[in-house]
């Protein structure tokens, strides 16, 4: 029997294993996708990302599937809206993080994705184990720092870095992965 090798981070639950081999490092593009994305790796911040996939669903819903116009027009009843809302992280900063963040890329002339994208590092290592894969990059930390320039609000280079594996900017499934391209 062939042994199937995964990211350690992916073995421990189904949702976990589904995300990891169908979603986790492949390209991700259209603003309102990598809006998504940036608004959940926020809303990560302190938490395990089960906790965010578990709730995903209901975070696609009570953000209006993450179509930056809508969250952009958002009023502070929209806020009361989503701070009463039990089936998504209630954190008040992390949800006026999203509007503002919403409201920062309507005004981006290129587009959220095409900004994030530029800092994609197709020539990543190749990492051996987990231990190998670092917490930010030069890349992440330029992009944390553009992003802010911009108006976005919870995106340090951690949380840019996380966004970039997410979204395949950068490969950092490890060596033998199944996932791996």
């Amino acid at each position: 029997m062939v042994e199937v090798v995964r990211c350690a981070w992916a073995t421990s639950d189904q949702l976990y294993l589904d995300y990891h081999d169908h979603e986790w490092g492949r390209p991700v593009h259209g603003d309102d996708k990598v809006y998504e994305r940036v608004t959940l790796e926020a809303f990560q911040s302190g938490l395990a990302w089960i906790t965010i996939l578990r709730k995903r669903e209901n975070f696609r819903r009570a953000f209006d599937g993450f179509v930056i116009e809508k969250v952009a027009a958002y009023t502070e009843k929209d806020v009361e809206r989503l701070m009463a809302d039990a089936g998504i992280v209630r954190n008040r900063a992390k949800v006026d993080a999203a509007i503002a963040n919403a409201r920062a890329a309507l005004e981006l002339p290129e587009g959220l994705s095409a900004l994030v994208w530029k800092y994609a590092e197709p020539d990543s290592p190749v990492r051996r184990t987990m231990a190998d894969i670092p917490s930010s990059t030069v890349n992440s930390q330029a992009l944390a720092k553009e992003l802010k320039k911009k108006g976005f609000r919870f995106v340090g280079p951690t949380t840019a870095y996380a966004l970039m594996q997410a979204i395949g900017l950068v490969n950092d499934h490890i060596e033998g992965c199944i996932a791996r391209r």
